[in-house]
């Protein structure tokens, strides 16, 4: 009986006969053994690129010991060497018991053993050394795999979203790894999308399979991406620009796909969703996603309050908890869920604007949007004029064409460009009708929100709750029981500054200063407008930039 065997598929591709080089020269040599020892070979088994080093992983060799025991026929096993039969002394202690049991010796074609003492002492020796070299194989790929991890290297195939590529470098070529263009703005959107905390994993796997994010096609045809693939992917750090190996993360030589604040967000509503990753709507409430831990941005870290409930005393309790904790780097207390929203309830209190500010702030607005006006029609003036021009230049070059004055494909080349300018101007014009109303629709918007919000806050429900959180911020930063800081949506962070500042106090001096009891993300840009001297004296309100394209005719 012959067993023969090759331990990678790439010493089966190697030819144009489907087996290789490798396992037709083992044939060769055993069939010659055979020959020398007069024996008959009544078959043959080929185990061809398979790397499994345990030998019940063997389906040919597991066949070859199931005839063995059933048919009875077999007094020799010839291998090519020891090495293609095991590569550890417990295996060959193993398969020489399994094979003896049976009354079946085992041969090689190119070594010297038999059941001799002396046979059975060079078997000893050869299964000793095949382990040893073994070992060695495996210590030395395992040294140069963590050399190429701490150099920044991608070991391995590149997860969806990047590519593995060759390229020459000085004469060499280097096996490297580019962002894939295709998939990668996907694989950014998935991170974005769960990131709202809107979709379960089945739920986003649906979503970016009808946005067409497909696996790389190899052996397989692309297909979409499974629940399992999906949150590993979102879980995975080598999007973070790290290659990972052995537990120990080094900066990786690819481009990162995905910023570590939106990753970060992401694992903090996977850890809050449990180990199957499943929505839990029983632990659903609207502060959830809004509240960050103040004590552990302090230190530079981002990390999500999440919400969860325990039993005792005869209750059920809500709190919230820092997810730093999780990762034992955080040593905030857990606090109860009232507490955070009476905290909430406050800031709104807190945040309500005097009402002499935002008298002040409607009466800039109205004195800007009358301002504008002026030169919005003097614009409007210019381009009709410009326009009528372009439709004169237009007829002209009609005739022209004609009377054969010019020849046809000129004539179309200026008549595209006459055209270009005047959807250009179109535009414009559309623009100037709807920049500035929506500008002050959103100021007004705002300010009516920071007047009755604290109102309107306390008498919605929870869903409601849930909206005017999402609109008015975009982190709440808790201590204890108490809200530290806040990052607001625009155009509410300018509202509040300018009314918190120094500026505001002097111009409304009968009141006092505006203090929300809060620390605010800093910006000036209206209090220079509302308080600022020199200049103009109808400042911009809000920059165009933020409302509308940018045009050469509107103020910055």
């Amino acid at each position: 009986m012959l067993y023969l065997r090759v331990s990678s598929q790439s010493q089966v591709n190697t030819d144009y006969d489907p087996e290789g080089l490798s396992i037709p020269a083992q044939r060769r040599s055993c069939e010659r053994k055979a020959d020398a020892m007069g024996i008959e070979i009544v078959g043959e088994y080929v185990e061809p690129g398979r790397s499994a080093t345990s030998m019940d992983k063997r389906e040919a060799f597991q066949q070859m010991l199931e005839r063995i025991r059933t048919e009875k026929d077999v007094d020799y096993v010839l291998v090519y060497k020891l090495s293609r039969m095991n590569r550890n002394r417990v295996d060959d202690a193993i398969v020489l018991m399994t094979l003896r049991q049976y009354d079946v010796s085992l041969i090689s074609a190119t070594e010297h053993i038999d059941e001799s003492p002396e046979g059975q002492l060079m078997h000893g020796i050869l299964a000793a050394m095949n382990e040893f070299r073994s070992r060695g194989d495996g210590a030395d790929i395992s040294y140069k795999m963590g050399e190429k991890a701490r150099r920044g290297g991608t070991l391995g195939r590149a997860p969806i979203g990047y590519q593995n590529v060759r390229e020459m470098y000085e004469g060499r070529e280097i096996r490297t790894v580019e962002v894939d263009p295709d998939r990668a703005p996907l694989v950014r959107q998935a991170f974005e999308l769960y990131a709202t905390d809107k979709f379960t994993i089945e739920a986003l796997a649906e979503e970016l399979d009808q946005r067409g994010l497909r696996t790389r096609p190899s052996r397989y045809p692309a297909k979409p991406l499974s629940t399992t693939h999906l949150q590993t992917m979102l879980t995975n750090r080598y999007y973070l620009g790290v290659v990972t190996y052995r537990g120990e993360e080094f900066e990786g030589r690819h481009e990162p796909i995905v910023e570590p604040q939106l990753f970060e967000e992401v694992q903090a509503i996977m850890a809050g969703r449990g180990p199957a990753n499943v929505r839990k709507r029983v632990h659903d409430h609207y502060l959830k996603g809004m509240l960050w831990c103040d004590a552990c941005h302090q230190r530079g870290h981002e990390y999500r309050l999440i919400r969860q409930q325990s039993k005792g005393n005869g209750g059920t309790y809500a709190y919230f908890f820092c997810r730093g904790k999780q990762e034992h780097v955080c040593t905030s207390r857990h606090i109860w869920v009232d507490e955070l929203e009476v905290a909430v309830l406050d800031v709104y209190s807190r945040l309500k604007l005097p009402p002499e500010f935002i008298a002040l702030v409607r009466e800039k607005v109205a004195e800007v949007i009358r301002d504008e006006e002026q030169s919005q029609h003097l614009r409007r003036k210019q381009i009709e004029r410009q326009l009528a021009q372009l439709a004169k230049k237009e007829d002209n070059l009609i005739d022209l064409a004609a009377d054969g004055g010019l020849p046809n494909a000129k004539v179309r080349s200026r008549l595209g460009e006459i055209a270009e300018q005047q959807a250009a101007l179109v535009v414009e014009l559309k623009g100037i009708e709807l920049g500035l109303v929506e500008g002050a629709e959103l100021i007004e918007e705002g300010l009516s929100l920071l007047e009755t919000g604290a109102d309107l806050y306390s008498r919605a429900d929870d869903s409601q709750r849930q909206l005017l959180n999402r609109a008015l911020f975009h982190k709440l930063y808790v201590r204890d029981d108490e809200i530290a800081g806040a990052v607001l949506h625009e155009p509410f962070d300018e509202f509040v500054a300018a009314g918190a500042s120094e500026a505001c106090l002097k111009a409304f001096p009968g009141w006092g200063p505006f203090d929300p009891g809060i620390r605010l993300n800093k910006t000036d840009r209206l209090e220079a407008a509302l308080f600022g001297s020199g200049g103009s004296s109808n400042p911009v309100m809000v920059e165009v930039s933020g409302l509308e394209p940018p045009t050469s005719t509107l103020r910055t």
